[in-house]
Formats: structure tokens, sequence, C-alpha cells
């Protein structure tokens, strides 16, 4: 019987692995440990000697350490919640795909400029869902519902489960999933290069994986806690040698002294790391950096002094979906 309150501590820390993610603090619904999945991850905590509690729903989740607001920020940002997905109606994820795939909510990365930052609210911590029969069996569902049509998932809506697949493995069970599924797609993006595990599966070219990518000069000031330049071209090249669709998305684009060589030495990379067979089927997508003023108050409070520009007098306004998007005009 665990208990609902007590943070339970083990065995003292083995070393982490570089560059993967390990939380701070993890939370496990009860339900979660009625699945495999949910079951492996304890493991996984016990043997890091990581201190976890049980809790009955992570809306309960209020007394994260840390004295000032930045400082629940950050370890929220280190802190897993393990749950079961309740909710099988996906949303809506246009123009991206048809539907969102959830298999996670929440992302380790502090890229200062995320939609994340508000979309979250007050509870940036990562979740991940075990109950993936259940998601993918509701998938399916969805896939026959618009047949003959082909019906896109897109499962990087509100995290980065390239980060958290060391940890679950749900994109490894989608990816086989989708594979043999006629009128099923996958698609995801990511700006982590942990790719080595989706090389081998069996995707049958139903799954487009895409790579946010930046100048570097981008990466280093605004993307903390993210592969880095280099790390995430390489891993382009990986996922393109292994035959899936590779996309690219470039975004935010970031006006900045030099940005010419920036970006020129970007896509002289990318063009060196990508096979010529994979630009058959390529996509690139470019998209400005916008904020809305709620947004450049959370990123101020959240990241004090970042070098994000967010002067509004440099900027356009565009209204729609009820709320103003400020984007660079120049």
């Amino acid at each position: 019987m665990f208990s609902m309150t007590a943070t339970v501590m083990v065995p003292p820390r083995v070393p982490r692995e570089t560059g993967l993610f390990v939380p701070e603090l993890v939370y496990f619904e009860p339900a979660a440990l009625d699945y495999l999945k949910g079951r492996k991850i304890m493991e996984w905590v016990k043997e890091r000697g990581l201190p976890y509690q049980m809790t009955t729903s992570h809306n309960r989740i209020t007394n994260l350490p840390g004295e000032t607001e930045l400082e629940k920020y950050k370890i929220a940002k280190r802190t897993l919640v393990v749950g079961v997905r309740k909710t099988l109606k996906f949303d809506q994820s246009k123009p991206s795909a048809e539907y969102a795939l959830p298999i996670a909510t929440g992302c380790m990365g502090h890229c200062h400029y995320c939609y994340l930052q508000t979309t979250l609210g007050g509870k940036p911590y990562i979740r991940v869902y075990v109950n993936m029969d259940d998601i993918l069996d509701a998938a399916e569902n969805y896939i026959k519902e618009r047949a003959p049509e082909i019906t896109r998932f897109e499962a990087a809506c509100t995290s980065d489960p390239i980060g958290l697949e060391h940890l679950t493995g749900s994109l490894a069970e989608a990816i086989t999933f989708m594979a043999d599924q006629p009128l099923g797609r996958l698609r995801f993006v990511t700006k982590y290069h942990h790719v080595d595990s989706l090389l081998p599966l069996r995707h049958n070219g139903h799954t487009r994986i895409r790579f946010s990518v930046n100048a570097d000069y981008v990466i280093k000031n605004f993307e903390p806690a993210t592969s880095r330049f280099h790390e995430r071209i390489e891993a382009a090249g990986k996922i393109a040698r292994a035959g899936y669709p590779l996309g690219f998305i470039i975004a935010p684009i970031i006006w900045y002294d030099d940005w010419q060589q920036g970006y020129g030495e970007l896509l002289a990379k990318l063009a060196e790391a990508v096979p010529a067979e994979a630009c058959q089927d390529l996509t690139f997508e470019l998209i400005q950096h916008r904020f809305t003023k709620t947004a450049k108050t959370t990123i101020e409070k959240r990241y004090p002094k970042s070098k994000l520009e967010m002067d509004e007098a440099k900027r356009k306004k565009k209204w729609g979906a009820g709320a103003a998007q400020i984007r660079v005009s120049r």
C-alpha cells in the first residue's frame, strides 16, 4: 500500500544518462500502476533513487517545492506525473493534422518563446500516459470514421515526445501501430536528438519526423535544456537514412546581428546531413516569432534575463482566435 501524501525515498541515485531527462520528483496516480508501462517507470524511478509520491490526480499537485514563483516553475519543469489518460476524445490539430495524439503533456525544455508557457498555465510539470492501448484504439476509431480519407495525428501538440521516449516507449508503440494503418499517418516535431531507438522500427513510411531547427545563436540563447545545433542535424540525417519521411521547422525566425550568416550556416549543414533520396519527400515550415501580451508577461517573469525581442513598438498586431498575436514586422 502506497501513501497518498508521503514522499518515498529509495536507495542512493545511480549516475544519470548523459543528456536524457531525469526528473527531480515523480508523482504516480494509483491507476497507473495497473499498467505494465506504469510499473516499468516505477522500477526506473526506484533504480535511480528518485523521490516519488502517490497522488489521486495531477490536479491535486499544489505543494511543489520553491520559495518564489520562479523557483516553483523551474522545479515543476523537472517534475514528472505518471497517469492514465481518461479523456479519449482527441483535440483537433489543424493545420498540422486532423487530431492530436495525446501521449504526453509538458516539456523539459526551457525555450523562452514556447507557446506552452501560457497553454499549460500554472501546471508546467510533465505528464505521461500509460494506457497507450486505449489511446491507440481511440485513434483507430477516428481513422475508421474518416475512411476512405487519410487521417493524420500530431503527437507533439503539447509536449516533445522524443525527450520522454526513454521513459515511456510510447512513440515506438504509436509508430508501429500506424505502420499497419493504410489510412493512418503519424507526425511529430522534436528539438531532441535521442532517436536511436526509433531507427530500427517498422514504420512503413507512415510517420513523418520533423526537427525544430534554428540558427546556432537562437538555440544557445533561447532554447536551454534542448539538444544542440549539431546534435539535431546529425539526428535528422539518421532519421532520413532510416527511411522516415523527414521535415524541418525553422521556428521562430529571429532577427539578430549576423542572422544571414547564422541561417545560411543552418541551411548548408542541413544540405550536408540529408541524403539526396530523402529530398524527394522533404517538408519545411517557417514560423515567425509571435507572442500575446499574456505570454510576454509570463516570459518576463520566468526568464527575466532573456534577450528575446518583445518590444511591441517594433511589431505588428494580428488578430485571430479571439486574441492579439504580435509578430515581427521587419
